[in-house]
């Protein structure tokens, strides 16, 4: 069977064909930042190594949130200022947040993942975790019921992914700052109760927010059929 090579080079070339953003592009590289950094975060109390590698390993996992946290600040960048949203971007990030943050809570709260004497609380992690599936699940409720894509960011949700990031930051790099920096301790679990506390508000707010798009869905549904009805009297 022959190739029509010449055809094929020609699809290549033509400049309508679908090509991601660079706002995307960013986004997907944060997901694929994601193996490396677990399974450096995997290894950071492995006893199989030296104490000398598993702080390696901990300083290339803090390198490679660094890497993720900053790609969050520059594909939204991307996005509104050389105008690239798209709906894919619309989804993947915060598919790429929710995955970073529910990955980084589980390693640190988990035997192999934790950081030194500083694990995170158990309740930090299941406030952050239960707010990330409550999402999806209102996700998935709003779609069934409207046949619509919901995603909205709000400031409750965009505040408690920062607060999210700055803890994990904070809890990666504390064997060093708590050696220089005095009540390193309890500053670090006041942003993490922090966190908990945004993660609940964000939570009330997305269940008020899609509640109030169902709501104003079924109404114009409801107008859009009484209209129908009064044309056909």
């Amino acid at each position: 069977m022959s190739v029509n090579w010449g055809k094929w080079f020609g699809w290549l070339r033509r400049p309508n064909r679908m090509r991601l953003s660079w706002a995307t592009r960013v986004t997907l590289l944060r997901v694929f930042l994601l193996l490396p950094f677990v399974a450096c975060m995997l290894h950071v109390n492995d006893p199989t190594f030296s104490e000398r590698v598993r702080t390696l390993f901990r300083y290339v996992a803090v390198g490679l949130f660094a890497c993720m946290a900053i790609g969050d600040a520059l594909d939204g960048y991307l996005a509104r200022h050389y105008q690239q949203i798209t709906k894919l971007g619309t989804f993947l990030d915060p598919v790429a947040d929710k995955l970073l943050i529910t990955s980084a809570c589980l390693l640190l709260v988990s035997q192999r993942g934790h950081v030194g004497d500083f694990p995170l609380p158990l309740t930090v992690v299941v406030l952050i975790i239960g707010k990330d599936l409550l999402i999806v699940l209102g996700f998935v409720i709003v779609y069934m019921v409207t046949g619509q894509i919901y995603v909205v960011p709000t400031t409750p949700g965009k505040a408690s992914t920062v607060l999210q990031c700055i803890m994990v930051g904070a809890v990666l790099i504390a064997p060093e700052m708590a050696a220089v920096v005095p009540h390193y301790r309890l500053g670090l679990s006041m942003v993490w109760w922090s966190a908990g506390a945004a993660a609940i508000l964000a939570t009330l707010v997305y269940i008020w927010a899609g509640s109030r798009y169902i709501e104003r869905f079924e109404q114009a549904q409801a107008d859009a059929s009484s209209d129908g009805q009064a044309e056909n009297v």
